[in-house]
Formats: C-alpha cells, structure tokens, sequence
C-alpha cells in the first residue's frame, strides 16, 4: 500500500483574484525582476520603475537583503541582485541534465569555431539562455545564464521552431510577434516560415543580423526520446569572422555538437533531420 502525497496546491489554485495574491511578495519579486533586468539601481531609480513609493520600496529590499537575495553597494548605494538569488535559481537548471552533459560539447564547438558557445530552450514562447562557453577573443557576442530574447531572430529559437508543429510555431509568433530589431528581421509568418523550412533542409539556423547588426549565429537542435526539440545548441560572433561562405563548415560542427547532446541525454532525432 502506497500513501498518497498531499496535494501540492489548493481547491482555489485557478483563481486568479487579489484575493489570492500576497501582495508583498507579488511587490518583491517585481523588484527583483527589475534588479535582474537593470542591476545597479538607486532606491528612488527602483521605486520609478516599479511604481511603488520610496519607503515600500525600501522595506521590500532590506528583507530581500536579510536573506541574501539583494545587496547593495556603498559608493552610490546601488542596489543589485544578491547572490541568494543565484543559488535559488540555479535551482532551475538541477531540473535537466542537458546543462551538464553541454558543458564538453560547448567547450570543444568553442575551441574548433573560435566563437561563443550557447546553450538554450524554449522558456514562455522566448529564448531562455542556460550556459555559455566564451570565446577569448575581444570583441565576441555575451549572452549570459538567464538573459531573455525573442525566437524568431535567434539561431536557437529558429532551430527550435523549424522542429515545432506549425500550430505551435504560429501560436508562438501570436504571442509574441515579429517586431523587426533589424532590416534583416523576418517581419511576417511567411518569411519566417520559409527560412525554418531551410532550417529543417540543412539541419540547422542561421540568424544572419537578424537580432543585431554585425553579429551572426549558427544553431542547431538537441531533442528529446520522443524527437521532439527541447533546446538548442550554437556558437554567435561578428560577421567579419563568421562568413556566409563559411556557414556549411560551421553549421556541420554545430550540428554534430547538438548531436553529441541529444545522444548523452537519451534523445533521438526526429526522420526527417538532415
């Protein structure tokens, strides 16, 4: 006989009122999302950006600060994200082992290409950044673990979507849309459509300046047992050492990094991988 475990959520869980919302943390955790965004704020610069007055503001960061989440800097007193905060949500990444069977992978792409190494998935119809390999090289691309960006001008979230049923695919760009960051932006469904059927021909992306000028990325999928796409792979720098005419060399070793990934974590990829 096995006991069941207590639930893990009330009977009220779906309702959404005020009356379920601990206001005080809803205020502390909006501002740590600004510290995480920002860092190096001023109390009157936070309580702007939060909306809060100065003193709520303030009750609400010395008690992140009592439990390591906050601190702040003396000269300028600038507020920042405390390492507690670190140690809680590195919490997230424990969840997958993809992180930890990466790390090689990434580190051998980064010494073959010269360039950064990046590790990603899916996080709310975004790119969630989980790791990084950099280049030693000085001027280099800098995603660090956490940061957010949008799929459809990302190698990584490209390589995701190429692999995504197209219902998921639109409901994504739904959600977020296709805001243009640069000329080279896909600016509506069919462009971007075209480009992930390139992506599933030769089995990984391109974001050619898409997010940024003068910076490219090559990426490639890593799936899971049942072949689907869970997080992506890639190495990004400037144009001026990532060459178009270079992008076949590049996306081979790409790809058989992301591979090597799917492999170790018990993936499989799916027929109709290139």
């Amino acid at each position: 006989m096995t006991t069941a475990r207590p639930r893990g959520r009330p009977r009220s869980f779906h309702d959404k009122t005020d009356q379920n919302m601990v206001q005080s943390l809803d205020r502390a955790l909006l501002l740590l999302r600004v510290l995480g965004e920002a860092g190096g704020l001023t109390l009157t610069e936070l309580a702007q950006r939060t909306g809060s007055s100065a003193p709520t503001v303030y009750r609400a960061l010395t008690t992140l600060q009592t439990h390591g989440f906050a601190e702040m800097e003396e000269p300028g007193q600038l507020w920042h994200v405390g390492g507690g905060a670190f140690r809680v949500g590195s919490a997230f990444l424990r969840r997958t082992k993809i992180v930890d069977r990466a790390r090689q992978p990434m580190d051998r792409l980064m010494r073959l290409t010269g360039e950064t190494a990046n590790l990603g998935v899916e996080h709310r119809d975004q790119v969630l950044f989980l790791a990084q390999v950099e280049t030693h090289e000085a001027i280099r691309a800098f995603f660090p673990p956490g940061t957010l960006g949008a799929m459809h001008v990302s190698g990584i979230g490209k390589a995701l979507l190429a692999w995504m049923p197209p219902a998921r695919v639109a409901a994504v760009v739904g959600e977020g849309g296709l805001a243009r960051f640069t000329a080279q932006s896909h600016g509506d469904l069919a462009s971007l459509t075209d480009d992930l059927d390139r992506t599933r021909a030769r089995g990984y992306a391109i974001d050619d300046q898409e997010r940024a000028e003068g910076m490219r990325c090559i990426a490639a999928p890593i799936f899971n047992a049942h072949g689907e796409p869970v997080a992506g792979l890639s190495i990004s720098g400037p144009t001026f050492r990532i060459d178009l005419a270079d992008t076949e060399r590049l996306g081979a070793l790409v790809q058989a990094a992301a591979d090597e990934v799917t492999i170790a974590t018990g993936g499989t990829a799916p027929r109709d991988r290139a």
